[in-house]
């Protein structure tokens, strides 16, 4: 769902056909015992077996429904229990028995281990089941030899197949999680492009001509254009690689990001190495920084003083942005969002939590500091 989601669908596909196979299995199973029951040494105890595996059957058939009873231990009990009667055959049978108890219902494991596991566990399981069936026979057949082979081969066939299913399905949810997001930054392009950017154009133009306090508004008008072009052109270089199916950039360097950051008032500290993370998360984390310098210039003034202190540590990256204006009052961020702007949470906490970390602030006469926190667990899994 995540990728995972889509792997887990096929999986769940599988194994509801395989609860079907099982059900064919067990009826084969039971007939067979019923018409060999005549050489059967404790016809109780070979019952009591056929009993065993209808339950499981049904166990199974329940508990594979669910991924969150999809356990490891789900699926070693599964293989436990058809390896049991495995080895119970030659005790309810006798030491020169021909075919086992279970028959080909053992196959039903074998698969639920090669459907989860993928190559490795059909692997295991197979080897498991047919080295059990050899060990517990006195004489062996070639017909031994074939069954076992079968199970040594088929695991690991299954498993792979299972596995390219797996990840075709990932693979083509990831496409289309990628189409829809291209498409709906391409629409928002349009929309920023036709209105907001012709809007910023004109106030940067009467902003200039009326002089005094207009200008100012006009340059900052100028300065929200530059950098919403630039984003646009991020945004469309982006969506064609998307649409190409070109590979996203791997990592950038935090600290070199952020130094972009400076300007007259602006101050950036940062560790003396590079801090390489991947590249969304950058461009994400040092936008939240320019969004609360962008409400300095804005509520303090355009050449008011600000501070960017970049801090890695080995659990978590952290950034603080600080000046030294009149604050927050008390209460404005939550009636600002109130209101529908949403500047602060959208822009800075927003973008924080997207990315699995926090943004908190404090603020007083002494002026105002954000605490941008990404714990580096988030950032592994991002890598991922």
């Amino acid at each position: 769902m995540s990728t995972a989601g889509a792997a887990i669908a096929v999986e769940s596909r599988l194994l509801r056909a395989l609860t079907v196979l099982r059900l064919v299995l067990l009826a084969n199973a039971v007939g067979l015992n019923i018409y060999r029951s005549g050489d059967v040494d404790h016809p109780l105890a070979a019952a009591g077996c056929v009993l065993a595996m209808v339950a499981w059957t049904g166990y199974a058939a329940w508990a594979y429904v669910d991924p969150r009873r999809r356990t490891r231990l789900l699926l070693v009990a599964d293989l436990g229990v058809a390896v049991a009667l495995l080895a119970a055959t030659p005790l309810v049978k006798g030491g020169d028995f021909d075919a086992t108890i279970p028959g080909f219902w053992i196959a039903g494991a074998m698969l639920a281990w090669a459907i989860h596991f993928r190559l490795r566990g059909g692997l295991v399981a197979g080897l498991v089941l047919a080295a059990a069936d050899l060990a517990l026979r006195q004489q062996h057949h070639a017909s031994d030899y074939n069954d076992a082979f079968l199970l040594v081969i088929a695991g690991p066939v299954v498993g792979f197949m299972c596995g390219s299913l797996q990840q075709m399905a990932t693979e083509r949810d990831a496409a289309e999680r990628s189409a829809a997001r291209a498409a709906e930054r391409a629409r928002l392009a349009r929309v920023v492009h036709d209105g907001t950017l012709q809007v910023l154009a004109l106030v940067q133009r009467r902003g200039h001509d009326l002089g005094g306090e207009a200008a100012e508004l006009g340059a900052l008008a100028a300065h929200q254009e530059q950098s919403l072009r630039s984003l646009l052109r991020a945004s469309d270089a982006a969506t064609a690689a998307e649409l190409s199916g070109a590979p996203a950039p791997g990592e950038l360097d935090l600290v070199t990001a952020l130094s972009r950051l400076e300007r007259p008032g602006v101050t950036v500290s940062a560790p003396g190495f590079a801090i390489e993370l991947p590249a969304p998360v950058v461009t994400e984390l040092v936008a939240a920084v320019d969004a609360c310098l962008a409400n300095v210039r804005c509520h303090v003034g355009q050449e008011a003083p600000a501070w960017v202190l970049l801090e890695a540590a080995p659990e978590r990256i952290e950034v603080t942005v600080r000046d030294e204006g009149p604050g927050i009052p008390a209460g404005r961020l939550e009636e600002a969002e109130a209101e529908g702007r949403l500047g602060v949470s959208g822009s800075i906490r927003g973008r924080l939590a997207d990315l699995g970390g926090t943004a908190t602030v404090t603020s007083g006469s002494y002026g105002t500091e954000w605490s941008l926190v990404l714990p580096r667990t988030t950032l592994r899994e991002e890598a991922r």
